[in-house]
């Protein structure tokens, strides 16, 4: 048996969704948790041995100060819960002497740019590129690539930026509107990040994402997602996600080895990964790949075993714990992660108990609160909340989801 006096340092960002699942995974495991936050908690001083406030934004300054919590209260694992943890936790990893990525690998994965350039390097299928500066002339900038493009910050996630220009007057727009994004009082970059900006090449094609679980360098798939709705811009909100995938066993074969060679170059080798690709004609492409588990709420769509859930088998690699099975539950499911339709204040839901009733499907959470002021994207990164389903085939799954949107109202002044 796990020993129980184990302590683990969870560094959880207070805008995630991520608290509750990794928390809750902590518990089932009988381990020792220390919440780690940007900001300092009001029960920080009532609890000194279980709550921590971290510099995340700079992870040097993060490891030195997880150093000094754990030389009177050691520590066995470290987990960042996203992006904006990723680096943190596995620069406190490194001092501490604790299993996880190294810390450029993961700051390559953090920054498109440098991901880019590492997997171009390596073969990996990629777009074309180049980095646009945002001191440059956006106007003379336009005239350098080719159309359609897509143009995204080096930092964000959750396709926030992300905006496709089909000419020259739509890059000019979707440059400025990038550049106001990240002057944002919610957005915090810094360095290059905070300087320029991605153009690309828009790659056609259906998407497609992956799930795995890196252990000594080997890539252990947790569940390949179809996106069945079509991501051709100009914004790129994702929307329904359904496993299993139902590209022929080939495809997700290629794509498959692309996510491994990709996790190979940017030197990835520990934990989780979120891999993004798109498939046509040529075989599969890298659009990102991420050293985290999946967003928002849509782990709940995994389970494995007898029941054990995404973030406990990431809490378990990371304590080095044993895991009994990495086999997913065969049955099809699926998440819609709600989008926000337009700007503004929300003052009503209706039809959620309707859409709750839909066959098939087994939550529909809110995560939105009455009162709140809603950004859609590509300003905004948050969802309006989550409808899960399970059924017996992918394209059932698929239609509970459709169906119980369809059912829900919001009214958004």
């Amino acid at each position: 048996m796990p020993d129980p006096a184990e302590r683990l340092l969870l560094l959880l960002p207070t805008t995630t969704y991520r608290t509750q699942a990794f928390v809750d995974a902590a518990a089932a495991l009988g381990v020792e948790l220390v919440c780690a936050a940007e900001q300092p908690s009001t029960f920080e001083g009532l609890a000194p041995d279980r709550l921590l406030t971290l510099d995340f934004a700079d992870p040097a300054r993060a490891a030195e100060q997880a150093a000094v919590f754990a030389a009177r209260r050691p520590l066995d694992a470290v987990v960042g819960v996203d992006d904006l943890t990723a680096v943190a936790a596995a620069a406190i990893a490194a001092r501490l002497g604790l299993k996880a990525n190294p810390v450029g690998a993961v700051s390559a994965a953090r920054n498109k740019l440098e991901m880019r350039r590492r997997l171009q390097a390596a073969g990996v299928p990629v777009p074309r590129f180049q980095r646009i500066a945002l001191a440059d002339d956006p106007a003379r900038a336009a005239r350098t690539v080719e159309y359609p493009c897509v143009l995204k910050p080096l930092a964000l996630s959750a396709s926030r930026g992300v905006i496709r220009a089909d000419d020259a007057r739509a890059f000019v727009e979707a440059f400025h509107r990038i550049a106001a994004i990240l002057r944002r009082d919610d957005v915090s970059v810094g360095g290059e990040a905070a300087d320029a900006l991605l153009v690309e090449a828009f790659v056609p094609g259906i998407e497609v994402a992956l799930e795995g679980l890196l252990m000594a360098g080997g890539l252990q798939v947790l569940a390949v997602f179809d996106k069945p709705d079509p991501l051709d811009g100009p914004f790129f909100e994702e929307t329904l996600y359904v496993t299993p995938s139902r590209l022929p066993r080939e495809t997700q074969e290629r794509i498959v080895d692309v996510a491994l060679r990709a996790c190979a170059a940017l030197g990835l080798t520990e934990g989780p990964v979120h891999a993004e690709l798109r498939v046509n004609a040529a075989g599969p492409w890298l659009i990102e790949v991420a050293a985290r588990s999946i967003g928002g709420l849509c782990s709940r769509t995994l389970r494995f075993g007898t029941g054990m859930t995404l973030e406990e088998l990431i809490l378990r690699h990371a304590l080095g714990w044993k895991i009994e099975t990495l086999d997913r539950e065969r049955r099809p499911a699926g998440v819609m992660m709600i989008p926000i339709p337009r700007a503004g204040r929300l003052a009503a839901v209706h039809g959620r108990e309707e859409a709750a009733a839909v066959p098939g499907v087994e939550e529909v959470a809110i995560t939105a609160h009455v009162g709140q002021a809603l950004v859609p994207l590509p300003e905004g990164w948050q969802y309006l909340g989550f409808i899960f389903a399970r059924a017996e085939t992918p394209e059932a799954v698929e239609g509970a989801l459709r169906q119980a949107h369809a059912r829900l109202r919001f009214d958004i002044e």
